[in-house]
């Protein structure tokens, strides 16, 4: 018998439930898919909690990696065996589970250089990463950026990708041992922001002037700070709300902080198109599977203690990637 979390309410981690399921036959344009590992990532609270809505009752999770068990009628992008990762949004909820039936248009072949539980660990990560440093600002050598969370699963990704680019990095974390690890990924300089305020660091750390791009996946705490870190003309991407929804903004306080720009995007439009996301999961594997970003698993979880993985994910203890190992 199959096994799945599931959740029948919205709230707290304890709505999360482990339980028996029934497997059917994939149909058309469907697969089966059996699962190795499974990614955790702060976006399943969302889910979990209602910030994003879903139909009840839901499964959770949208990344994982696994093998192809079984094809359904016109599926041609898959074939029995392949070993493959995917990550998505509403359209692949449901990833915490030993075994599923699924739509096979997100699923990404896995490179045999890349381990299933790397997959499991950086595919929602890395995409979001890749398309942070390869999208959304035209980068040149020099430039610099504040990356909150520096010490996070996504944090260290881009840290470290920042670096190929020749980019200056500033992060933020909350304690001593994630400023280490932080550094030890890349990052230039780091601020701890329970000792320290962040805008007036960032300010002496550029002379005055500000960094290019900040990316804030903190939200309501850091929304403040991360403006007032920006240079005229900067580009504040938002990219979560750990510590809650952002404030209804006006566009007039845009003006008033030096004409700056502000972004929210989600990883689902930057993947929406195949022949975009394979070239985001080409550079992406390219620079796992020679080393030149290295991805860290520190949390490992089985399926039946997702209600603790959650509990470790919201009150911060987690650093790097977390993965359930089926």
């Amino acid at each position: 018998m199959s096994k799945a979390v599931r959740f029948y309410e919205t709230g707290g981690p304890e709505v999360l439930q482990y339980e028996d399921v029934e497997v059917g036959e994939p149909g058309p344009g469907e697969v089966r898919l059996r699962h190795v590992a499974v990614g955790l990532n702060f976006a399943d609270t969302y889910f979990r909690t209602g910030l994003y809505p879903a139909p009840l009752p839901a499964g959770m999770g949208m990344e994982a990696s696994g093998v192809v068990q079984a094809v359904g009628e016109g599926v041609t992008n898959v074939a029995v065996g392949d070993r493959v990762t995917y990550t998505g949004g509403l359209n692949t909820l449901g990833a915490y589970c030993t075994e599923r039936v699924m739509q096979a248009a997100p699923l990404i072949k896995l490179p045999e250089n890349i381990a299933f539980e790397t997959a499991a660990a950086m595919t929602m990560r890395g995409l979001t990463s890749a398309y942070l440093m390869r999208r959304i600002h035209d980068f040149k050598e020099g430039d610099s950026i504040l990356l909150h969370a520096a010490a996070g699963g996504v944090g260290l990704i881009v840290s470290q990708w920042a670096k190929l680019l020749g980019l200056t990095v500033i992060g933020t974390v909350s304690t001593e041992a994630k400023a280490q690890v932080a550094r030890a990924h890349g990052c230039d300089h780091v601020i701890n922001y329970s000792e320290e305020d962040v805008a007036s660091r960032v300010r002496e750390l550029t002379g005055g002037v500000g960094v290019n791009v900040v990316f804030d996946s903190v939200g309501k705490s850091t929304f403040m700070a991360s403006l007032d870190s920006l240079k005229r003309r900067g580009l504040l991407v938002c990219v979560g709300t750990a510590s809650g929804p952002i404030p209804p903004v006006d566009p007039h306080l845009l003006a008033l902080k030096g004409s700056v720009y502000m972004t929210r995007p989600a990883l689902a439009d930057y993947i929406a198109d195949p022949a975009e996301r394979a070239a985001l999961a080409g550079e992406l594997f390219d620079h796992v599977g020679s080393g030149r970003i290295k991805i860290d698993i520190n949390q490992h979880y089985a399926l039946e203690n997702a209600v603790q993985a959650h509990r470790d994910l919201e009150s911060r203890k987690t650093t790097g990637s977390s993965i359930f190992v089926i």
